[in-house]
């Protein structure tokens, strides 16, 4: 009657026979052997855990080394003992190395000396890696980025109401809103790039015209003053005392060459600027400049003090405020994610570069995870471009360093990859995206995959499920991954269950993506053991008291006649037309 099914009451019914059973199966079939588990990150003592972890049936163990502290407690004697257990047991070994900030951004702003630590670090977590496996490419992966106030996803059908933008002199990191603009010639949306533009704009005529003030307060005080600066100094060597006018044009002088002074060293900095930041072109009228003025600016810096030096700055302040403002605008300020791409490419590049030359064909792999969406790089978008630009960087060191460039593009398109976590990009949700998006990104990104991070979650918190119970459309996905997902290692990152419910994930695992039970691929699936069980011990847990079985025994004899056994109860039964009692 109505929608009245026998699966709704008992899992033992006909429906557990269909292929499709299970409310957890995503819809997707694997084979077991294509799923690995992770260590527990908050132990260093990985070879225990890969050990009573070997007993799930896993092919693959990921050590999870995500905390520095953690992978650097990890002795070297486990990873050579985790060597022989992977070829004892026949089960692959990856790793997931240390979670640093690759560009070597911080809170506080950017610095080389932190990229070049950042990337000694990770290459450690590539040479540690390499012990495991010596003989093979082992893949480890690192997250594309570990900032998380740089990203700038938008609300779905918004415009960005901010950007970060970084000083690429000072390394600060600063945050700008994006205005729409109403000024009659200047009409138009929020852009990011005009933006920046204007700010750098802004900032070079501030700059000028501070010294231009100065310069003119300067050159104005030393032009009223010069003459009776010369003549006390003169009466000042012939034993005569200053009058007070010309004490107080000698003051007048000197507040003159403080201005003068200040003029002198913006002007420094300003080139100084301005030759690393303008277009070639205009570099060489800076080095004409610097040619013209050689011979003065060497004077000045062999007597400071002096009259003479004073009225050399001068000159060349005035040559050099002229060249300044016919200049362009220098771009000190650069949209903070470009910034960190051009830098995040070199640590990769470098990385994978020293990887080869160390180790050649049996080389890492570095296999490049989005973080959770809202990071920069956690798109698929941006992570291809950034992945494509490392190896293109990688391919031009390789040639400089002798390498032959066909064997370079090779090493770079095999030691270079992609890390999808089908959990961090399904995280779009809480910024308004969909299905649809969220499997663009993945079709996006799908050819330079080689590793497969599954979490399952519903999209606005960093929470990690098996597969099927949450909102990831894992199907979708992982027909737009294509080959290379099939043929890539899926690693189950699951702490949240690991957490609330104290049970290995990998049953479920393999429920959710209906693998065979047994080595033929074919039925019975995983999805359908539920309902082969025919017991209350189904599903997901025990569905009667303890106190039942202990009072009725485990069959329906001893049960009352109310419920279809033969026990005395309440002298009513299911057709006697009275209620149970």
């Amino acid at each position: 009657m109505a929608d009245y099914k026998i699966s709704d009451i008992y899992q033992g019914g006909y429906s557990s026979l269909k292929p499709q059973y299970g409310d957890i199966f995503t819809g997707y079939r694997m084979n077991p052997g294509s799923f690995g588990m992770t260590t527990d990150p908050r132990t260093a003592n990985v070879l225990q855990d890969v050990s009573s972890k070997l007993s799930s049936g896993a092919k693959h163990i990921e050590v999870s080394a995500v905390s520095p502290a953690v992978f650097d407690a990890i002795p070297d004697q486990q990873l050579k003992e985790l060597k022989r257990l992977s070829k004892l047991t026949g089960v692959d070994i990856s790793m997931h190395g240390p979670i640093a900030e690759p560009s070597g951004l911080t809170e506080h702003g950017f610095s080389e000396s932190n990229r070049e630590a950042v990337e000694r670090q990770m290459f450690s977590a590539v040479k540690r890696g390499h012990e495991i496996n010596p003989d093979g490419n082992i893949p480890i992966t690192f997250h594309s980025s570990a900032v998380p106030f740089a990203g700038n996803i938008p609300q779905k059908g918004k415009e960005p109401e901010e950007t970060m933008i970084i000083n690429t002199q000072t390394g600060s990191i600063h945050k700008i809103p994006l205005k729409e603009r109403f000024f009659p010639g200047e009409e138009g949306k929020r852009n990011i790039p005009v933006e920046i533009k204007k700010i750098n704009d802004e900032q070079w005529t501030e700059n000028l015209d501070q010294l231009r003030s100065h310069a003119e307060i300067g050159t104005e005080s030393i032009e009223s003053s010069m003459a009776t600066k010369l003549i006390s100094e003169q009466e000042k060597k012939a034993g005569k005392d200053w009058s007070k006018d010309e004490e107080q044009m000698r003051t007048l002088f000197n507040k003159g060459a403080l201005y003068l002074n200040s003029s002198y060293n913006s002007l420094q900095q300003l080139f100084d600027s301005a030759y690393q930041r303008v277009p070639e072109v205009e570099k060489q009228k800076i080095q004409n400049f610097f040619k013209e003025v050689d011979e003065r600016a060497r004077k000045i810096k062999q007597d400071t003090k002096s009259v003479e030096s004073v009225q050399l700055r001068k000159e060349i302040i005035d040559k050099g405020v002229e060249l300044l403002k016919d200049l362009p605008a220098p771009q000190t300020y650069a949209n903070l994610e470009d910034f960190a791409k051009e830098k995040t490419v070199e640590t990769f590049s470098n990385i994978a570069l020293k990887s080869y030359k160390e180790f050649k064909d049996k080389s890492p792999i570095i296999s490049v995870e989005n973080p959770p969406a809202g990071v920069i790089f956690s798109t698929g978008e941006d992570l291809k471009n950034m992945i494509e630009k490392a190896r293109e960087k990688f391919v031009e060191k390789a040639v400089k360093d002798g390498i032959n460039e066909t064997t370079a593009k090779e090493a770079a398109d095999k030691l270079l990859g992609v890390t999808w976590d089908v959990g961090h990009i399904n995280m779009l949700r809480k910024f308004g995206y969909e299905n649809k998006e969220i499997i663009g990104q993945t079709e996006k990104v799908a050819p330079l995959v080689k590793h497969v991070h599954l979490s399952d979650n519903f999209g606005y918190e960093h929470t990690e499920l098996p597969m099927g119970m949450g909102n990831v459309p894992i199907k979708e996905i992982m027909e737009k991954l294509g080959k290379n997902g099939f043929d890539a290692r899926k690693i189950v990152e699951a702490a949240a269950w690991w957490e609330h419910f104290k049970a290995p994930p990998f049953k479920e695992t393999l429920e959710a993506f209906g693998s065979p039970i047994y080595g033929m691929n074919m039925a019975p699936y995983w999805n359908q053991g539920a309902g082969f069980q025919q017991n209350y011990f189904s599903g997901y847990g025990m569905m009667l008291p303890q106190m039942n079985y202990e009072t009725f025994g485990a069959g329906f004899s001893r049960l009352p006649t109310e419920l279809g056994g033969q026990r005395g109860g309440a002298e009513g039964s299911r057709m006697s037309g009275r209620g149970m009692e």
